[in-house]
Formats: C-alpha cells, sequence, structure tokens
C-alpha cells in the first residue's frame, strides 16, 4: 500500500448513469473500500432515476458523506424528513427516498454506501 494516494473523480475507475441522463456515480475503488461522488440533476429523484436500476421499492444502502454543493430532500420509509446542502455531513439508514431541490445539481460524496448503489440488479 502506497503512503500517499491522491485520486481524481475525473479518473474515476468507474461511472454509472442514473436513469434519463439525471446525472451519475463516479466510484474510486480504494484500499479502505470505494469512495463515490453523485452528481444528481435537477429533477432527480430516486424513486423514478435509480428505482429502475436497484429494483427495490427504496433506496437499501447506508450512506455516509458530504454534501459539496446543491440540496437534496431525504424522506426515510417511516415518515422522517430532512433537507441537506453545502458543507452538511450525512448519515442516512437504508429504507428512504430522495430528491433535488431547486435548480442546482447536488454534488454528494460517500464514502459507506455507493460500492453498489445504482448498480443494476
Amino acid at each position: 500500500m502506497a503512503g500517499l494516494v491522491i485520486r481524481n473523480f475525473a479518473a474515476a475507475d468507474e461511472t454509472r448513469p442514473f436513469e434519463a441522463g439525471k446525472g451519475k456515480l463516479d466510484l474510486l475503488n480504494t484500499a479502505g473500500g470505494p469512495v463515490g461522488r453523485a452528481v444528481f440533476e435537477p429533477g432527480w429523484r430516486w424513486s423514478e432515476h435509480v428505482k429502475p436500476l436497484a429494483g427495490t421499492d427504496s433506496c437499501q444502502s447506508a450512506h455516509t458523506g458530504y454534501v459539496v454543493s446543491g440540496r437534496i430532500k431525504v424522506v426515510m420509509d417511516d415518515g422522517e424528513s430532512a433537507e441537506a446542502g453545502p458543507g452538511d455531513f450525512i448519515e442516512i439508514t437504508p429504507g428512504h427516498d430522495a430528491w433535488v431541490v431547486g435548480d442546482e445539481p447536488c454534488v454528494a460524496i460517500d464514502w459507506t454506501g455507493y460500492g453498489d448503489y445504482a448498480k443494476p440488479a
């Protein structure tokens, strides 16, 4: 293992597009596990643009991450909801829907939930 690793999402190991061109996930495979950068375009909604890929009724990935830009609303299966924006740390358990709020893409970095995210079932 190298003592120093610098990677850029522009040279991701894998890119997974969302349905209808509503964004993408760039994935870096690291020694500590996968790290992803998602770009959710305005109008993106998990239940419309990832659900067909996941094949589940709600997102079953746990997320631990950081919102770089834009805003996203998350609604848990039990009805709990919150909005996250630039600079917010997020920790989301499985069982939720989410969508972009506003006209700006939401960019989020996630280091726990993107390994299998938006991967065709």
